[in-house]
């Protein structure tokens, strides 16, 4: 373990094809605050978003395959791990996540109140975010089983916006779901004892590329997620050394 790294925060970018707004991430991301290190996990882009990102001053982790959103993040985590960091946060190669903002995710973390933090669009009724009824109520189902299964009430289980101390490095780096990662991680989390914050946030709408998630995906995605929340309520998960409830 690198121990000078344990006081340091990582910043963990996923980013599949995101040429055209990578650049742009690392350096909201250095502008917010330059002693946070930028990772960027290039899940094997056809495009020039790892040249793009190594030109903006990140870390590059090149993955020779894709193996998907879940795969990426996690390979950013496990990175975070062997290196030591104490602090790391999550924000997607999009730019839908506003660096700007890490500040608030940071904060409990910071001051030890809470080991994942979460950039939520729906603690505020009065937030800005209005998403179509589908996906509403999507989040609203994802959110209500994960509060009874979880044993806490959660409002935003589809944010990829977080903040994490070592315990919740650790964590992720072991355990953390592949596909459509969000919603399953946070009940992993919950259900291993994490102490779970949430905090409100604004997020953009994508200006890049194109969602991955179809009608016909969507479908796909709230059965698999409904089905994998419940085999994860029946699994027991040991309660991490430092993570207090």
């Amino acid at each position: 373990m690198n121990l000078e790294h344990l006081a340091r925060t990582v910043a963990i970018v996923p980013a599949y094809n995101e040429v055209a707004a990578i650049g742009r991430v690392v350096d909201e991301i250095r502008a917010f605050d330059p002693a946070i290190d930028v990772v960027v996990v290039d899940d094997a882009s056809t495009d020039d978003t790892a040249a793009t990102a190594e030109a903006h001053g990140a870390t590059v982790l090149r993955l020779l395959f894709n193996v998907g959103i879940g795969g990426a993040v996690q390979t950013g985590f496990r990175f975070a791990l062997e290196e030591g960091y104490g602090r790391a946060v999550r924000l997607d190669g999009d730019g839908q996540h506003d660096a700007s903002e890490l500040g608030k995710l940071l904060a409990p973390i910071e001051t030890g109140t809470a080991d994942l933090v979460i950039g939520s669009r729906f603690v505020d009724s009065n937030g800005s975010y209005r998403p179509p009824l589908g996906r509403r109520i999507g989040i609203r189902v994802f959110a209500w089983l994960v509060s009874i299964l979880g044993g806490q009430r959660v409002t935003d289980t589809t944010s990829g916006f977080l903040a994490l101390d070592r315990v919740g490095i650790e964590l992720f780096a072991a355990e953390y779901p592949h596909d459509y990662p969000e919603v399953e991680a946070t009940l992993i989390a919950l259900r291993s004892g994490l102490r779970l914050s949430q905090v409100q946030v604004d997020m953009r709408e994508r200006e890049t590329g194109s969602s991955s998630i179809t009608f016909v995906r969507s479908l796909y995605y709230m059965v698999k997620v409904s089905l994998a929340l419940l085999v994860a309520s029946l699994r027991r998960y040991p309660r991490l050394t430092g993570a207090r409830r």
